[in-house]
């Protein structure tokens, strides 16, 4: 290194642009001398000041790996403790398959290539769209979005531009974080294409959509209902067709939001007068993650004002110059942002295209009868465990009847907080349910409870003895 180049940053070892030809070369293509110039429109009083206490780089990959594997010991899984956490990202079962196919190359290596290249791909994302169609009741389903969040909010602006119309009504038992995304997909009023955001109250004593509040705020300037079902809180909203003659009523479009694994057991919301279906796609064999999107989905009929207002592409199956030769091939790509960027419909952003194929895999492994009865099972055990839990002095289970998989503990009469009863769970290596006093306050200290299949009676058994003890 020459004498000037020890004035540069030193390089590291896994950051290539660091050298100091990168460097140099990077400081030349910018058009500046130095890296301050770079962020000079950065207040001074913004700088940071003092010394960064930044450890040292680690050159040794073996001593690297021990390093970091010290960090993630720390972490404690789902897989160490009982959990009965779920809230959006739930524990279910991961059939080992789903894990061999995302894993495998032709899968994980493609993204865009040729239409011959990526012939198993389309395959298997047109076997996703086909499969999720069937399971919702719709006959058309645009390749995954981010997550279930961004799926709603996409699923409303495309309500809006069918319409015109510009204020949508979601209920306020909406999970605060999926609340959030459907209020930054609505946008803000300075911008082209804002959307008001108007809640519905929900009934305390049923944990289900107020009718009565929905219906005062029912106007011909709503574009869309939007609902859940079951809801963030677990319960079943058994008024639900009752919901969308009343959206229907003025004219508004209606966007129900679905959890496919308990379409086994639940009717399918094509069933009572959605227009478009969401969801999340993370209980179809994906597993928890702490980051990264879990996958969503939109479907709707098989008509044309629901095709060209979607932002998302979408696999189909047609013919070639061969006769009777079959071929997949992608469709609605000049909508898309990524055929049109910023004229597309919505700017879809990244998307989870590698889960499609755990998806697949996992509804064509379950079929059927499978969904009906892991739905079984997750209805039996999470009412199992409820009836115990409700039992418990002092603990009281909100709504008993008409949930599915979720459903709300109330502590008030034990005297302790949430906050206080999970820590103490956790000595008997059980993570609680999720603590939502703060997100709905009026609810007092209650949590959020989930059992599914992978839950056995005597993980539920445990949970119940320790819940006795921590709130004795």
């Amino acid at each position: 290194m020459s004498a000037k180049d020890k004035t540069l940053p030193q390089p590291h070892p896994y950051m290539a642009n660091t050298a100091p030809a990168s460097y140099r070369e990077l400081l030349r293509v910018a058009e500046v001398k130095e890296i301050d110039e770079v962020f000079e429109q950065i207040p001074n009083d913004h700088l940071f000041k003092g010394k960064w206490k930044v450890p040292r780089g680690i050159k040794s990959e073996a001593e690297l790996s021990k390093h970091l594997t010290s960090i993630l010991r720390k972490n404690i899984s789902a897989e160490d403790y009982r959990s009965f956490l779920g809230a959006g990202c739930w524990n279910h079962y991961v059939p080992a398959i789903c894990d061999e196919m995302v894993t495998r190359t032709e899968f994980s290596t493609p993204v865009w290539g040729t239409p011959s290249s990526d012939h198993g791909r389309n395959q298997v994302w047109f076997e996703f769209c086909s499969q999720l169609g069937e399971l919702v009741g719709m006959e058309f389903v645009g390749l995954p979005l981010y997550s279930y969040g961004t799926a709603a909010g996409h699923a409303l602006r495309m309500a809006a531009r069918i319409n015109g119309r510009k204020k949508i009504l979601i209920p306020a038992s909406l999970d605060p974080e999926r609340a959030k995304v459907i209020r930054t997909y609505a946008g803000f009023k300075e911008l082209d294409g804002f959307l008001e955001v108007v809640e519905v109250k929900f009934d305390k004593k049923t944990g289900r959509l107020d009718l009565a509040d929905l219906k005062s705020k029912l106007n011909k300037e709503i574009c869309a209902v939007y609902f859940e079902n079951p809801n963030y809180l677990g319960a079943l909203e058994s008024e639900a067709a009752e919901i969308s003659k009343l959206a229907h009523s003025v004219g508004a479009e209606v966007v129900v939001g679905v959890d496919p694994i308990s379409l086994g057991v639940i009717a399918p919301a094509s069933q009572y007068g959605a227009n478009i279906i969401v969801g999340t796609t993370q209980p179809l064999g994906v597993h928890m993650n702490a980051g990264g999107g879990v996958g969503g989905f939109i479907a709707t009929r098989d008509e044309e004002k629901y095709a060209k207002e979607y932002p998302t592409l979408q696999v189909s199956l047609t013919g070639t110059t061969v006769p009777g030769e079959m071929a997949f091939g992608l469709t609605l790509f000049h909508q898309s942002s990524y055929g049109s960027r910023e004229n597309g419909k919505d700017w879809t952003g990244n998307s989870v295209y590698l889960w499609a194929v755990a998806n697949a895999t996992y509804m064509s492994l379950m079929g059927p009868e499978g969904f009906v009865d892991v739905g079984n099972s997750i209805l039996s055990r999470a009412r199992y465990a409820a009836e115990r839990i409700n039992k418990i002095k002092g603990v009281k289970v909100l709504w008993r009847d008409g949930f599915f998989k979720e459903f709300v503990v109330n502590f008030d009469k034990t005297g302790k907080s949430v906050k206080k009863i999970n820590k103490k769970l956790l000595k008997h290596e059980i993570f609680g349910g999720k603590d939502i006093s703060d997100e709905f306050p009026g609810l007092g200290e209650s949590a959020l409870y989930c059992v599914t299949e992978v839950h056995s009676l005597e993980d539920i058994d445990a949970l119940v003895d320790a819940l006795r003890e921590v709130t004795a």
